[in-house]
């Protein structure tokens, strides 16, 4: 199953952000390199928000990376929230969908 974890950041966060990067780079990485995190970055223009997505069985993976996150540790997000994503269509989509030579979406 995939989750989203949204984050809501704060204010200038991309200014104040460089201090803890390389940290929650390396968290990020040690995510990937355990299959947990399939893609994440930040979002808007300006950015205001980011957005992870997870593959894991429960929501308990993004939950707790959430929860050690340098970035939430150290105050950069302001709020975050994990949805269930109920992915149907794409080559790794957990609940894929497929009729004939259409997708049901």
């Amino acid at each position: 199953m995939h989750f989203l974890l949204i984050y809501e950041t704060v204010p200038d966060y991309v200014a104040l952000r460089s201090k803890f990067r390389a940290a929650h780079l390396s968290y990020a990485q040690a995510a990937v390199d355990r299959g947990e995190l399939i893609l994440g970055g930040a979002a808007g223009d300006p950015v205001d928000s980011a957005v992870l997505v997870f593959s894991a069985n429960s929501e308990d993976i993004p939950r707790i990376f959430a929860e050690n996150d340098p970035y939430v540790i150290n105050g950069l997000v302001s709020g975050w929230q994990i949805k269930p994503w109920h992915t149907v269509v794409g080559p790794t989509a957990s609940n894929a969908v497929i009729t004939g030579n259409t997708t049901d979406a």
